[in-house]
């Protein structure tokens, strides 16, 4: 999103509940998908959620009445954004049918550690030292949480981590997009690419919902998928992202919180300690890029 100029305490306070509703979602969001994935297949549940939040934000930004909102100055990006974004669903959506809310969560947080890592070659960043040992011991962080070769967490923590990896490439493409197109076009190519993709999957995977008790958990998930970008965009559009970034890390705790009241499941302590280490890195990270962006008259500061 477009980096808005800072404004005053009660504007970026309203961006920042606005950001903590937009993750508060997403932790609903998983949880949704996690209960659906027990009577139909995953991939129908990320048909559904697409096919419904379309629906949803056509309605809201409807393009008749919003001439050139479908104009965009970067096609391609766009297209390329919005598949990296299924890509992200579909691993994710995967992966929660078998791990903890808390555990995904954790190591989909892995993500603003991706983009840290590899922003210099995309986006032309200079990357320091500090910033290189952040990321190192955020990736241990992630590996304390999966603990590979013991056994204890299921493989599927592979696909979270390839849904953290599609999702980071996601954040650089919405931050060179930004430059070019409005929050609502990019919104709705969102929208309308990722339907195109999953509705010719829908017919080849479809499972009659058992009751119509599922058909109101797919209305909750397609209207959490977009209440939750809509969130972010007025979120950005209030205030800076180097204030809101610490705010993402609420989702691990509504992953706690949601994961403990649906379905049962406290975080153990390895989970404890790895989405403490992540998080820990993503906030040095946080601090950094602010340290960075301060003018220093004498030398610049490396991030």
């Amino acid at each position: 999103m477009d980096e808005p100029s800072q404004g005053s305490f009660s504007h970026q306070l309203g961006g920042i509940l606005l950001l903590i509703a937009a993750v508060l979602c997403f932790s609903c969001m998983d949880a949704s998908a996690k209960w659906l994935n027990q009577s139909m297949p995953s991939l129908q549940t990320v048909s559904l959620r697409y096919l419904g939040s379309f629906v949803i934000t056509a309605s809201l930004l409807n393009p008749r009445s919003r001439p050139g909102v479908l104009r965009t100055r970067r096609r391609g990006l766009q297209i390329v954004r919005a598949l990296l974004l299924v890509t992200s669903t579909m691993s994710g959506f995967a992966a929660v049918r078998y791990l903890r809310l808390t555990q995904l969560t954790s190591i989909t947080f892995a993500s603003p550690l991706i983009v840290a890592l590899i922003a210099g070659p995309l986006l032309g960043e200079k990357i320091g030292p500090r910033r290189v040992v952040a990321v190192i011991v955020g990736f241990l962080g992630v590996l304390i949480v999966t603990r590979p070769g013991t056994g204890t967490v299921h493989p599927a923590a592979l696909l979270a981590f390839v849904a953290a990896c599609a999702n980071a490439l996601y954040s650089i493409a919405t931050r060179k997009i930004a430059a070019y197109d409005p929050p609502e076009t990019t919104m709705l190519y969102t929208m309308i690419v990722g339907s195109v993709v999953v509705a010719p999957i829908l017919p080849l995977v479809w499972q009659a919902p058992a009751s119509p008790k599922v058909w109101g958990v797919v209305a909750i998930i397609s209207t959490l998928g977009a209440l939750s970008h809509w969130c972010l965009i007025l979120a950005h559009k209030r205030a800076p992202a180097t204030v809101l970034a610490p705010f993402y890390y609420t989702q691990l705790l509504g992953a706690t919180l949601v994961g403990a009241l649906v379905f049962h499941e406290l975080p153990d302590r390895w989970t404890i300690l790895g989405g403490s280490i992540v998080m820990g890195s993503g906030l040095y990270l946080v601090y950094r890029e602010r340290v960075r962006q301060k003018p220093v008259p004498s030398s610049d500061v490396a991030a």
